[in-house]
């Protein structure tokens, strides 16, 4: 299957969708933990539809060369939130489900430090590809060639500010 390109109008449609689809399934949840990078968008936009505090897992598994090779999974110390205490019904999302380890190390991780706070875990992405160790509860697009996906956000990996400073003049401030 060739690579899949997403435009920022299908990417946040894709979000609505993964909304209503989680909605229709009738789960009541009080906590949406997002894996960043990647699932920060879907994560954000989430929680301003449901009105629900969001919580950021820092997750890193991919490197290299416009950041495709995949690596050790790396999982923050902390998890960042405004709540004093973590939901009891926790939606972790993410963009995509590749080979699953993220999605299963970020369960593994809650559970060790909430496990006395969560009664139920729920996982949503966009993309689940066929690949991958686990199913998420919830997703918008089922593929089973396992394409590359190019997200809208990606071109900020390969731009600089050295470059955006070569386009843009500078701001001048009132002194």
């Amino acid at each position: 299957m060739p690579d899949i390109y997403t435009s920022w109008p299908e990417y946040h449609e894709k979000i609505e969708k993964l909304a209503a689809q989680i909605y229709h399934s009738g789960w009541e949840f009080n906590q949406i933990v997002c894996l960043a990078r990647g699932g920060l968008r879907v994560g954000d936009l989430l929680s301003r539809i449901y009105d629900l505090p969001l919580a950021i897992l820092a997750v890193s598994s991919y490197g290299g060369s416009g950041f495709t090779v995949r690596g050790k999974i790396t999982l923050a110390s902390h998890l960042t939130m405004t709540a004093a205490r973590l939901g009891s019904r926790v939606l972790l999302v993410d963009d995509l489900v590749d080979s699953g380890v993220s999605l299963v190390e970020a369960t593994k991780w809650l559970q060790n430090r909430y496990g006395d706070d969560i009664e139920e875990l729920r996982t949503a992405v966009l993309w689940y590809k066929a690949c991958s160790r686990v199913q998420p509860d919830y997703y918008v697009d089922f593929l089973a060639d396992n394409p590359w996906i190019h997200q809208p956000f990606e071109r900020y990996e390969q731009l600089s500010p050295e470059q955006l400073a070569a386009v843009y003049e500078p701001v001048r401030l009132k002194s």
